[in-house]
């Protein structure tokens, strides 16, 4: 992928930006919002009201204490780095939800609901993540996904995004060269980058989910508003917002 490679690659991009700032993704968009309503829509509280739910990749758990201020039974966070589930912990501590809230980096305990947000264009296994996801959902119970950028979208390197399709017009490369002259973690490859980067479209998505034990039970590409007038089933994987889903356990599985 790309076609801008080399010292010319590198050397336009560091002009560009040295630092890695581009101005883009930085959350504004969920400010002074429910970042659980912006992406999965107010409806979300009656499906969590009086059930357990699993927040897998939880992050500082700032969704796990708003699920059990809506009126989660039990609210599991799940994450692999320990330091942000103190961030967690303390937290639902101070919301006065401490109670209903558990951080940790493994469990086995199966949920009504699973929540994943932001997080299947990171994965490094997520055919992985679908079978673990799967062992923890009881039967009735449902999986409901939210994520993006897809990798086409224009914004789909994340950090890489100099611009709209830079990831798309540079190649690995240079980028990951670019990269290193501001971070030092030594990545050589997008899935090494901090957080990983999977590069996954929506048609992969999908592929991973018929091979799985789930059944989608609703699917919807949500379109990128500025580009909703041209948004269709041929331009989704480059008009594409985020991809919701809600799965439920297969009836392949019971046979």
């Amino acid at each position: 992928m790309g076609f801008v490679g080399g010292a010319l690659g590198y050397h336009l991009l560091r002009r560009i930006s040295r630092d890695g700032e581009t101005g883009y993704m930085d959350g504004s968009v969920y400010e002074n919002k429910s970042k659980m309503e912006v992406l999965f829509g107010e409806g979300v509280w009656r499906e969590i009201e009086g059930r357990s739910v699993l927040d897998f990749g939880c992050g500082t758990g700032e969704q796990v204490v708003e699920m059990a201020r809506h009126g989660a039974r039990k609210v599991t966070g799940l994450d692999m780095r320990e330091s942000v589930l103190a961030e967690g912990r303390r937290r639902a501590e101070s919301a006065g939800v401490a109670d209903r809230c558990v951080f940790t980096t493994a469990t086995d305990e199966q949920v009504d609901v699973v929540i994943s947000m932001d997080a299947f264009e990171h994965f490094a296994d997520p055919a992985g993540v679908l079978r673990a996801m799967r062992r923890l959902v009881r039967e009735g119970g449902c999986a409901r996904i939210v994520f993006g950028p897809t990798w086409y979208h224009p914004l789909g390197g994340h950090l890489f995004s100099v611009f709209p399709w830079a990831h798309l017009v540079f190649t690995e490369k240079a980028l990951l060269r670019w990269r290193g002259d501001f971070k030092s973690d030594g990545a050589t490859r997008f899935g090494e980058v901090e957080g990983g980067l999977n590069q996954m479209t929506i048609r992969r998505f999908e592929r991973l989910v018929a091979a799985s034990d789930f059944d989608l039970d609703g699917f919807e590409a949500v379109p990128i508003r500025r580009l909703r007038p041209v948004a269709n089933r041929w331009t989704r994987e480059f008009t594409t917002a985020v991809v919701r889903c809600r799965l439920i356990p297969s009836r392949r599985s019971e046979n």
